[in-house]
């Protein structure tokens, strides 16, 4: 069963799991997509295939808050509304490392490499513009958490901003120089959405899982 955070006739928001991909990919593990449209064929006792427009993303290891559109008006709309950065993301994230400062805003170009699906930081000429802001929520065993705000959406924006600066995410596979097993330490904790019919902003949002590395700062979090 998929976890629904909010429906309408035009908007399914669900709980994305941990390392459970969107949509099909290579590996065929049954993913996010079809696991929704299952629900919505079963709850309203669909013929036939059920139609779900996919409008963002998370990576396979992310969970958190993600949007479905039930209609093609609504998935325009709200795909209009990711490309003018209108939807907004908040995320909590868990840096190895405490910032120089507790807040602040991260500029960086980023180039992703398709062949290796990894990105890195480079210069204007040959990146894009990549922006996000954060502050810190708490430090515990030379650990932060943070409430990252993105502004633009990279290929895995967040994880590269932090590990430049050398503040890898926690248990970050790609990333981190010196991982530890377990699932990474970034959470799609709220969506600021502007309804694709009413125009009234929606905010949908979820506490990352009580299991680790979240239970550091179990008693931290406000997203519910």
């Amino acid at each position: 069963m998929i976890n629904v955070l909010y429906e309408d006739n035009h908007l399914l928001c669900v709980e994305k799991p941990a390392n459970v991909p969107v949509c099909e990919d290579e590996s065929q593990d049954d993913d996010l997509l079809s696991m929704a449209k299952r629900y919505i064929k079963e709850k309203y006792d669909k013929p036939g295939n059920v139609w779900l427009g996919l409008v963002h993303r998370l990576d396979r290891p992310v969970g958190g808050v993600i949007v479905f559109a039930r209609t093609s008006k609504a998935a325009s709309r709200l795909s209009e509304s990711v490309r003018t950065h209108q939807l907004g993301k908040e995320y909590y994230a868990i840096l190895d490392g405490i910032p120089k400062q507790p807040q602040g805003t991260l500029t960086d170009w980023l180039r992703k490499d398709a062949r290796t699906n990894t990105s890195r930081v480079t210069d204007a000429e040959h990146g894009k513009k990549s922006t996000l802001s954060y502050e810190t929520v708490a430090v515990r065993d030379g650990k932060t958490l943070v409430r990252v705000h993105l502004k633009t959406g990279r290929s895995h924006q967040i994880r590269v901003q932090f590990a430049s600066r050398n503040l890898p995410l926690v248990n970050d596979q790609r990333y981190h120089p010196h991982p530890s097993r377990g699932p990474i330490a970034l959470y799609a904790c709220r969506l600021h959405i502007p309804h694709p019919i009413s125009r009234q902003e929606i905010v949908v949002s979820h506490n990352p899982p009580s299991v680790s590395p979240w239970l550091l700062f179990e008693d931290c979090y406000d997203c519910e």
